[in-house]
């Protein structure tokens, strides 16, 4: 009897093992989807692991009930990857496989997408066409659309007819469906099914690429550190060519759809339909569309996407460029595998003996720490392309604006000046405020309430917009309160900005600016960001006002003013990395300013004017805030120089939470002994009416990944037996960020 191991889409550390019945063992094979019961009444689509002849001793097998698949959809370099992250991420093979695929590959419910093509009827030679014409002059309408075929399928005039569609005929000569129909019932004309893509042909004349510079021509190397401007996509482009002018394929990474929206004209300019596009706002069909392909004889030679792109199919991969390779969104949050694209792609160009090429203006202290050390090779741009100038930094106190009240709204004088003189000229400004709605909270006025979420241990956001509270963190919505519900208070003041009210204080001073937002609540699908990124760029608005989706890597050349609006929002968070970030995020959105020849310039607004991060990046010293950074970490055992894992125990029972959680530090500091942190309570202590405690393990960067993860899976299981541990969630996050 033949047997195969198969992973299915569920939190289960195990595969399962199914009888193959004869019937299926010669068609079966590994990566091919299977149909199989689970449990008393359900069906699942899973994939197949491994094929061997060992029964299993422990449980009664169940036999595979349909083979899906005639030929594998998940090649042995995938199967090979989603084992490294299940092992690395400490988590399960189906919750890896629930990331890796689309849905419709998950369910079987992609139907491919076909459209109608008329014909001739076969046996209507060319002297028989005018008989029939003759005989349709009693019916006008079916006379014209007959006509109408013919001249659209180059009847007379080709040895073989255009393919029509019925679309296209219709829509021609504005048919009702009973002529078509009346048509094919008289054997005139018939129809075939042909599959069509859903994914948009490109058929543009390409544009040759420009020369590089002599910098950029040495920049072929793993670590790219270009300052903003300097022309790293040039290089990308030089490079992409060379590896799919020797048959190989490139996946090229970015952090955000929104960059996608930009860069995939410029790149289609150069590539044409030689690249696909693959991220999360594409529909499920369009993603099993590209998911396809690249199983087939001709994929895409390059793929540009987001994170979720790594688990794509390739042939040959022979580059990995990982754009921006600093930003926290490569990092999969919630749910598991809570995986970290670049990581993942780094895997991947090893298993594909590819070259790896990260990109960014500010490297990630992690990844500046390989190349100083020598793991990375590195190389810099230190001047923008075409020698244009870095924009000009401002710091603007605002602290001592409001203590001197030289300021009450959002806006300091010398930002408000800038804007007008620049919006005088014609130029365009973005306003950076990393939160979106109106206001943070809203609070009583007599005795200091604030609206909380009943689920989650926050306040609730004001959006004014809408009329409404939001919770952030699970999504809830509430009304307004006409009154305080402890003093019965009806007047409340809103605490805080988002992106809602710096949009509505611009049309105070600038009421003839067009002013457009871009954060989640309005660029929230795929044709929304286009419209937003293409709208700006194209001048149809004067002001662009969003959150961090405006700092990464876009490239609008009318922008000449760049103002940040609260540099201390992120400054202030408690985490090892937020003095990071706070270079990070403001270097980048400054990045925006100046991008053409007329130059620009960038406004800070910050409570901290001292604080040696703002003056780095006023400096643009990168150098001196890494040197910083590291010294302190190595001094405290943080990552670069360790690697973290937040063990977090989650109860809807916040004393249960606290006892279980003290339970799992205890039995972590068997093990690991000092390198044990916590339990202790995160910022948000309560998410969907959940408690959540945090234990952090401290670990060496060579402990080996397997028996970590051993370990950790072994003393989950001991917690797990405790009565006390009924309805406790325990979940892992390997290199938090």
């Amino acid at each position: 009897m033949k047997y195969a191991d198969i992973i299915l889409p569920l939190p289960l550390q195990d595969c399962f093992t199914y009888a193959v019945p004869t019937d299926m063992q010669s068609m079966l094979q590994v990566g091919c989807r299977v149909q199989v019961p689970f449990g008393q009444k359900k069906v699942y689509i899973g994939i197949v692991l491994r094929m061997h002849d060992t029964e299993p001793v422990n449980y009664k097998v169940k036999a595979i009930m349909r083979v899906v698949d005639s030929s594998p959809v998940v090649t042995p370099r995938q199967l090979e990857l989603w084992q490294w992250a299940a092992e690395y991420y400490i988590c399960s093979l189906g919750e890896v496989m629930n990331a890796a695929l689309p849905a419709g590959l998950k369910d079987d419910s992609f139907r491919p997408k076909t459209e109608t093509l008329v014909h001739l009827a076969g046996e209507l030679h060319a002297d028989k066409v005018g008989i029939v014409l003759n005989f349709l002059r009693r019916s006008k309408p079916q006379q014209v659309m007959f006509e109408t075929y013919l001249e659209m399928s180059g009847f007379g005039r080709k040895h073989e007819l255009t393919p029509v569609t019925k679309t296209d005929l219709m829509r021609m000569c504005s048919g009702a469906a009973y002529t078509f129909k009346a048509l094919v019932d008289k054997k005139l004309l018939t129809t075939s099914e042909q599959e069509v893509g859903r994914l948009a042909d490109v058929h543009d004349e390409l544009v040759p690429l420009s020369q590089l510079s002599e910098a950029q021509q040495v920049a072929f190397v793993t670590l790219l550190h270009g300052v903003t401007s300097s022309g790293k996509t040039e290089v990308y482009m030089h490079l992409m060519q060379q590896v799919i002018d020797s048959g190989r394929q490139v996946l090229y990474l970015l952090p955000e759809i929104a960059l996608t929206t930009q860069l995939t004209d410029r790149l289609r300019r150069v590539f044409g339909a030689r690249m696909g596009v693959y991220h999360s706002k594409f529909t499920d069909s369009e993603r099993v569309e590209v998911y396809r392909r690249q199983l087939g004889s001709q994929p895409f030679d390059i793929i540009l996407g987001v994170r979720s792109s790594v688990f794509l199919p390739f042939r040959d991969l022979g580059l990995v460029i990982i754009d921006e390779e600093h930003e926290p969104s490569y990092k999969q949050q919630d749910p598991a595998p809570r995986y970290h694209a670049r990581s993942m792609a780094l895997v991947l160009a090893r298993r594909f003996g590819a070259k790896t090429l990260l990109g960014s203006a500010t490297p990630s202290v992690d990844t500046f720490h390989m190349a100083r050390t020598g793991r990375y090779g590195y190389v810099s741009l230190t001047r923008r392309y075409r020698d244009l100038a870095m924009p000009q930094i401002h710091v603007v106190d605002i602290r001592r604006l409001r203590f001197q009240k030289r300021m009450r709204g959002v806006f300091s004088q010398q930002l408000l000046d800038a804007m007008g003189e620049a919006l005088s000229r014609g130029e365009q400004v973005i306003l950076f405020q990393n939160r979106r709605g109106y206001a943070n909270f809203l609070q009583c006025r007599t005795c200091g309430w604030v609206p909380r979420c009943d689920r989650c241990d926050v306040s609730l956001t004001y959006h004014r917009l809408h009329g409404h509270l939001t919770c952030h963190y699970c999504g809830q919505v509430y009304q307004v309160p006409d009154a305080c519900p402890q003093c019965e208070g009806r007047e409340f003041t809103d605490v805080g900005m988002g992106t809602e009210k710096v949009e509505a204080e611009v049309h105070q001073h600038f009421p003839q600016a067009r002013t457009i937002r871009m954060d989640i609540d309005t660029a929230h699908t795929r044709h929304a960001y286009e419209q937003i990124i293409g709208d700006f760029a194209a001048r149809r608005y004067d002001v662009l006002i969003g959150t961090q989706m405006v700092s990464k890597g876009l490239d609008f050349a009318g922008v000449s003013v760049v103002g940040i609006l609260d540099a201390d929002t992120m400054l202030n968070i408690p985490d090892f990395r937020s003095h990071e970030r706070t270079f990070q995020v403001v270097a980048q959105v400054s990045g925006r300013a100046g991008r053409a020849k007329q130059g620009g310039q960038v406004i800070l607004q910050t409570r901290s004017a001292d604080s040696d991060t703002i003056a780095q990046v006023v400096a643009n010293d990168y150098e001196a805030m890494y040197k910083t950074e590291s010294e302190e970490r190595e001094a405290f055992r943080y990552p670069p120089f360790t690697r973290l894992i937040n063990v977090y125990v989650r109860h809807r029972d916040a004393q249960r939470a606290d006892l279980l959680a003290g339970d799992m530090a205890r039995l972590l500091r068997a093990a690991f002994a000092d390198r044990v942190l916590g339990p202790d309570r995160p910022a948000v202590a309560r998410v969907k009416s959940m408690s959540v405690r945090k234990i952090v393990v401290k670990l060496e960067k060579n402990a080996s990944p397997h028996t970590v993860r051993s370990i950790l899976l072994d003393l989950q299981a001991r917690l797990m037996m405790q009565p006390s541990a009924n309805g406790v969630q325990i979940y892992y996050d390997v290199d938090p960020m």
